[in-house]
Formats: C-alpha cells, sequence, structure tokens
C-alpha cells in the first residue's frame, strides 16, 4: 500500500508565498471596510468648538435661571399637512407671549446632514410657523431660539429643545 503522505504534494515556496500574501490580502480588505464604515457613519462629534462653548458655560446656566424666572412654556408640532412647524408660547399666567423674533433648526438626532435653519412668522396671538419641507418620516429633533425686541440687547431669552415624531 503506498504511503498517503508520499503521494501529497510538498509544501514549495511558492505556496508560501501564497498563502503570505493571500493573508496579508484578507488583512487588507478587512481594514479598508473597517474604514469605510468609520469614515461614512456618525462622527461622534457632539458639539461644535466645545472648548469655546466651555468657557461660556456659566453664562449659558445664568441664562437658563433667567428663562425658568420667565415661566413660559412652549408646545411644537407639525402642522396637520406637514408643511409647517409650529410653536406656540404661553406666559406664567397662560397668555400668549407676542411678538418674538423665533428660530429653530429642525434636524435628525443622529446626524447633521439634513438640518433645516426655520425662521418663524407670528401667525396667531403666541403662535408661530415656519415652512418647512420634510424628506421623510421619523424622528426629528426642533432647537428654538427666541428674542423678545421688548427686552432690548438680553439677546436669546428662551431655548427650547424638543423631539418630535412624523408618520405618514
Amino acid at each position: 500500500m503506498p504511503n498517503a503522505a508520499a503521494q501529497s504534494k510538498p509544501l514549495t515556496g511558492r505556496h508560501v508565498l501564497v498563502l503570505f500574501c493571500g493573508f496579508f490580502a484578507i488583512v487588507f480588505a478587512v481594514n479598508g471596510y473597517f474604514i469605510y464604515a468609520a469614515l461614512s457613519t456618525h462622527t461622534g462629534v457632539v458639539a461644535v468648538e466645545p472648548y469655546r462653548k466651555g468657557l461660556k458655560y456659566n453664562d449659558r446656566i445664568e441664562a437658563s435661571e433667567r428663562q425658568a424666572g420667565l415661566g413660559w412654556s412652549e408646545n411644537v408640532a407639525f402642522s396637520p399637512d406637514r408643511k409647517r412647524l409650529v410653536a406656540s408660547f404661553r406666559d406664567s399666567t397662560g397668555e400668549p407671549v407676542r411678538g418674538l423674533v423665533l428660530s429653530a433648526v429642525l434636524g435628525r438626532p443622529a446626524t447633521t446632514r439634513e438640518d433645516k435653519t426655520l425662521n418663524f412668522e407670528e401667525t396667531a396671538p403666541g403662535q408661530y410657523e415656519a415652512s418647512v419641507v420634510l424628506s421623510d418620516q421619523g424622528a426629528f429633533i426642533a432647537t428654538l431660539e427666541a428674542s423678545d425686541p421688548q427686552r432690548g440687547d438680553e439677546g436669546v431669552v428662551f431655548r427650547g429643545r424638543q423631539r418630535l415624531w412624523l408618520k405618514h
């Protein structure tokens, strides 16, 4: 009976070279995929210019305390026809807050690619509307900033952030 080891092909330098190159080709292909996946997904950036924002942190705390002292409440929702974003403001007594200059950034929670800046117009006492064109349904984040021209150069007097859901 012939020996099985004698019938197998011997391991040559050519075989070793092919295995060596094949191994590194697989490693490079996997690394290339991971690099592509890392660069094409969420960047991980939570705040633009975090150092500068950190320097103004105490100012932000004071602004939040002034905002809480106003006692305002806001309600933000999409209009029934899904073509407008509607925000309404009430003061601590339930009266509408009139005459605000209101703007917002509407975007997705996980990316800034679809962010849209909206400028509102007062359509009724305390009710502000902005036109919006939405690409799809799902989750949105509306970040509001309201200035009151009657308060002089106080700047932004109200900031709000609300998560919205849109279903077709």
